[in-house]
């Protein structure tokens, strides 16, 4: 079951796919963040759902928002993920301990071993502000993550 709106969001610490350490609390008082775990680097809708967000980065990568992708890819894979669909954008591996982050989120199925597509819209307290989990098929709106911005 996924963490609520209104619930605390947990923090946690992982790597980017420049082996960068990226922690949710850097960024406490600065940014609202769109956190967006995903199940697999190189698979089409979630190729297709990072695209769009690339696509958009203004959007979602600003002065007042960070983007933060969240996949159970080791981080090496995620390097070549970012170079070869040029997102700049951090994609963080919550390889290892294996899913220690979208567990926290309450977002990985334990019986495929990866994280479902859940999105979190956390503001700059570190609140849940807004969420939404789709099944591993089903691509996501990323008109419903700039309607949640804009509710901030």
């Amino acid at each position: 079951m996924a963490i609520e709106v209104g619930t605390k969001a947990p923090d946690f610490e992982l790597k980017s796919q420049h082996g960068e350490t990226v922690r949710l609390s850097d960024f406490r008082g600065e940014k609202n963040v769109v956190l967006l775990f995903y199940p697999f680097a190189f698979t089409g809708v979630c190729t297709g759902e990072l695209c769009a967000l690339r696509d958009e980065l203004p959007t979602f990568v600003n002065d007042e928002v960070q983007l933060l992708a969240v996949s159970n890819d080791a981080p090496f894979s995620l390097r070549v993920f970012a170079e070869q669909e040029g997102l700049e954008y951090p994609l963080l591996s919550d390889f290892w301990p294996h899913g220690e982050a979208s567990r926290a989120y309450g977002v990985f199925d334990d019986e495929k071993g990866c994280a479902v597509r859940g999105t979190f819209v956390i503001d700059k307290e570190g609140v849940v502000r807004w969420t939404v989990v789709n099944g591993l098929p089903d691509a996501r709106d990323l008109n419903d993550y700039v309607k949640a911005l804009e509710a901030l």
